[in-house]
């Protein structure tokens, strides 16, 4: 759904807020793993800044700036690499989803933050997708009624 009319402030304004929220995204979903946050409330905040691209740019920018280019894509990518932050457990002998913890000097890693980013991704992919399509459905109708007149 591009709007009729350009709303130059909303076309001004959402490039500095795409970023800012993507980047608060980003603090989201590195905060989750010790304080509430995380994967899907990050997603929630991603989605909304791809929501904000479509309504100010049209459907097709909006999934351009959306990692991979395609909901779909973005969306089976986070179901895998969910899926797959088992396995390193398994690997190690322990069950599948039993989480390990890697310390380096400069950073903790988890298999966690490798569910957690599966999450994200899926749910970004998701609901991201989802609310770009759904306000694209209107669009052939609304371009007919506006050539008709």
């Amino acid at each position: 759904m591009k709007l009729n009319s350009r709303v130059v402030v909303l076309e001004t304004m959402s490039r500095p807020l795409y970023v800012l929220i993507l980047l608060l995204s980003a603090a989201v979903y590195w905060r989750g793993h010790n304080e509430p946050g995380g994967g899907f409330i990050a997603a929630l905040l991603a989605s909304s800044a791809t929501v904000l691209w479509a309504c100010t740019h049209g459907r097709e920018a909006a999934l351009k700036r959306m990692p991979l280019q395609s909901p779909v894509k973005l969306g089976v990518l986070g179901v895998l690499l969910a899926a797959g932050s088992g396995i390193p457990g398994l690997l190690a002998g322990h069950s599948y989803m039993h989480h390990l913890w890697w310390n380096f000097p400069w950073i903790d890693l988890t298999t966690v933050q490798m569910f957690d980013l599966g999450v994200y991704f899926g749910v970004w992919g998701g609901i991201g997708g989802y609310a770009v399509e759904l306000m694209a459905l209107g669009d052939e109708d609304l371009a007919e009624e506006e050539a008709r007149q």
